[in-house]
């Protein structure tokens, strides 16, 4: 079964097998060459020389602690989908006051309201979510921090680039990212299990001035033992071998080719949601390279459509649950969402979209 949902995505056996070999111990010599490989691998992927700290939990772990770390009172949450709901609701849990601004579904972070929120409150940091897999949108990220800058240079700035991360470029030293998280089921092609997160000087010596930042996500420590081609407690070895080999084919791909073949599988999916009668939800100047969010204008039948789809090989997704139902509230068209992440080819995408097609003309 093939997944073509926003992850977590389809693994390939190579990358499957990898994660069965022997298993070594996580303070032997054997694992800081494996530690210290994956680490500078996620530096390459963006541009960056700040430490990119490995976690064995999911995404949503490294945004709790990217929060912790980072802000004693208050933070400024932008908002334009499901996920930047999430780093609000993280923020809040963790006791901050949290400020938030928000976007409509389907629109981008706008620079002037941005900078307007910016000018009303001294916040320690700004959360912005790079690609929000909710709505298909990617915040231009090289728009909004000069915006920042501009206002409070002492201003950390996090990002949540958890379905974006190792699909579409992120300069993160040249944009000056002072946090910049994902996980490893999306954009890596890994099974579920791996978080990664850049993180510059100024979030650490933010960090040891934090009273409660936590343990199991306690930048200052993670930093400690990254130092030392380790980690505070005991990793999932065997998804670090599978990153270790994930990264070599990344590497033998090449990095800007990665990211081209992401942006062409991006054409090919708009190509053939305007040839099939169909309208993208987000807006197209800000698009994702790695997920397209379509109006469901023929008025398909999702749930029959999945059936189907599932005794042709693939299991789709059907939209974001809580985006459907508001849109259907307020009579509008659902959505259906298409992946392009990852391993996949032109050539797969074309056969899945070919399926795609048929099945919906039969249904």
């Amino acid at each position: 079964m093939k997944l073509f949902i926003p992850g977590p995505i389809s693994v390939s056996e190579e990358i499957a097998i990898t994660q069965t070999k022997e298993m070594i111990s996580h303070r032997s010599s054997e694992f800081k060459e494996l530690m210290k490989e994956c680490s500078e691998g996620l530096q390459n992927i963006l541009y960056t020389k700040n430490r990119v700290l490995i976690s064995t939990s999911s995404g949503s772990g490294f945004m709790e602690g990217a929060i912790r770390n980072t802000v004693n009172k208050k933070v400024l949450v932008c908002v334009c989908g499901a996920f930047g709901k999430k780093w609000a609701q993280i923020a809040t849990s963790c006791g901050k006051e949290v400020t938030i601004l928000n976007f409509k579904e389907g629109n981008a972070i706008n620079k002037e309201e941005l900078k307007n929120a910016l000018t009303k409150n001294d916040f320690e940091a700004v959360c912005i979510t790079l690609n929000e897999t909710s709505t298909g949108i990617e915040n231009n990220l090289e728009e909004l921090v000069p915006i920042i800058r501009e206002q409070n240079n002492n201003i950390l700035i996090l990002v949540d680039a958890v379905s974006g991360m190792g699909g579409t470029r992120i300069h993160v030293d040249k944009l000056g990212l002072d946090v910049c998280l994902a996980s490893s089921q999306k954009c890596f092609a890994l099974p579920p299990g791996l978080a990664f997160a850049s993180v510059s000087e100024k979030v650490l010596e933010k960090a040891i001035t934090i009273k409660d930042r936590g343990y199991y996500f306690d930048f200052v420590e993670l930093a400690k033992e990254y130092d030392e081609n380790q980690t505070p407690y005991t990793p999932a070895v065997g998804l670090m071998f599978a990153l270790q080999e994930q990264l070599k084919l990344i590497k033998k791909e090449g990095i800007e080719e990665r990211f081209n073949r992401h942006k062409k599988l991006k054409e090919i999916t708009h190509a053939w949601v305007r040839d099939n009668g169909f309208f993208i939800f987000s807006d197209e100047k800000y698009s994702s390279n790695t997920i397209t969010c379509i109006n469901n204008t023929k008025k398909i039948d999702l749930s029959k459509l999945k059936k189907a789809m599932i005794t042709k090989g693939y299991f789709i997704d059907t939209g974001y649950r809580k985006l459907n139902e508001k849109l259907l509230s307020e009579g509008k068209d659902e959505t259906f969402r298409i992946p392009h992440m990852g391993e996949l080819s032109e050539e797969e995408l074309h056969k899945f979209l070919d399926t795609l097609k048929i099945i919906m003309g039969e249904i």
